[in-house]
């Protein structure tokens, strides 16, 4: 199986977008790009280390994380004033683990918690975990270990976006630690989308009784709900073909699993494991690109041809690319066309700031994209 390794780029391979064939719709694959003009990158912070993750509060500023050292920043956008708000201890951030995911509770400050998805050496054990880390006079005071699970000798596949939805519940995406069986097995935590209340215990209203809202993912560094309709759309690596984007099912099953392959009829071929119904993707690329962070621009300032579509990036080309929605907003209407062209840096975070702009990250920055 293909491994992106998405922060460490001397193992990342520069991959050419598809030629498949043209005309993205629910289910096919994604079209040769066409690149949209009048679009430019402001940069809003560069000399960063690795801002793998990170959201925005209500007055504006930036928090983002250090995938390495663990050290979380607030960054102010219009003065570009940077200060250290805490440091989380004993990161792990071999391969694709690291501290991955931020998120502030819907209510903060007045409810002081921020949310870290973190891959950390805790009692003689590599484990990811979420914690809950409480805010005190704009300072780190301590936090609380949500919950945890050990991790294999395999250093990828750990997803780590985390994200409150609409519903005010924590969303999470967790890889399945290269092991395809995982996405199968509904007694762990990886290869799933998880939905859980802001204190870590699970809602009544979820399909297993558990943490559990969907399975059968691979690995995942995007996911983002529609403003429009509440829908939850994921980006997805694949292998060595098929990376997706899919619109999540509560309790789907998206057919990762141990009978994957490359060898059959796309997409069904690496969506072929686990119970039926099995949901495939609504647009796939044929040759992987390393999917990563995504967002929808509603009113995000780009231009009318941008207006309501959903934004994407990738790791192998560093590119932003943008694909219509259909009138039902449930697929796609168009091809994609690319926004930005290839950078010298892999595209990570995508994220809406105020004014319902479009940030995203790449390995020594955060960026804002602007019409020309």
């Amino acid at each position: 199986m293909r491994t992106i390794r998405l922060l460490t780029a001397a193992t990342c391979l520069v991959l050419l977008p598809s030629t498949a064939a043209a005309g993205a719709t629910d289910d096919d694959a994604v079209a040769a790009p066409a690149v949209a003009a009048a679009i430019k990158v402001v940069p809003v912070k560069t000399g960063l280390n690795v801002p793998a993750a990170f959201t925005f509060s209500a007055a504006g500023n930036i928090w983002y994380l250090e995938k390495g050292t663990g050290e979380i920043h607030v960054l102010r956008p219009g003065t570009g004033k940077n200060r250290l708000f805490g440091k989380i201890s004993n990161v792990d951030a071999s391969g694709e683990r690291g501290a991955l995911g931020i998120a502030l509770h819907p209510r903060f400050p007045a409810t002081p918690y921020l949310y870290v998805y973190v891959t950390r050496t805790d009692k003689g054990a590599i484990r990811n975990e979420l914690l809950r880390i409480r805010s005190d006079a704009g300072h780190m005071a301590g936090f609380r270990v949500l919950f945890r699970w050990k991790v294999s000798l395999a250093t990828n596949h750990n997803g780590g976006r985390i994200l409150f939805g609409p519903d005010h519940k924590l969303w999470i995406v967790t890889g399945e630690n290269a092991n395809p069986q995982n996405s199968q097995v509904k007694t762990n935590l990886r290869g799933k989308i998880l939905r859980m209340n802001g204190n870590g215990s699970i809602p009544k209203d979820n399909p297993f009784g558990t943490r559990i809202w969907s399975f059968g993912h691979r690995n995942s560094f995007g996911f983002t709900f529609d403003p429009k309709t509440g829908r939850l759309w994921e980006t997805e690596n694949g292998p060595e073909c098929n990376d997706e984007i899919n619109l999540i099912v509560k309790g789907g099953n998206f057919g990762w699993g141990p009978n994957e392959n490359c060898n059959g009829t796309a997409p069904h071929d690496t969506n072929n494991s686990g119970p039926k119904p099995r949901h495939l993707p609504k647009t796939y690329f044929p040759t992987p690109i390393a999917i990563t962070g995504a967002a929808f621009c509603i009113g995000c300032g780009l231009g009318a041809s941008v207006n309501g579509d959903l934004v994407f990036g990738d790791w192998n080309t560093g590119s932003i690319r943008a694909v219509n929605l259909n009138v039902t907003r449930r697929g796609f209407s168009a091809a994609q066309r690319i926004l930005i062209g290839t950078g010298s840096n892999g595209v990570m975070s995508i994220e809406t700031g105020p004014n319902h702009r479009l940030y995203f990250s790449r390995p020594n920055g955060i960026y804002r994209l602007a019409a020309a």
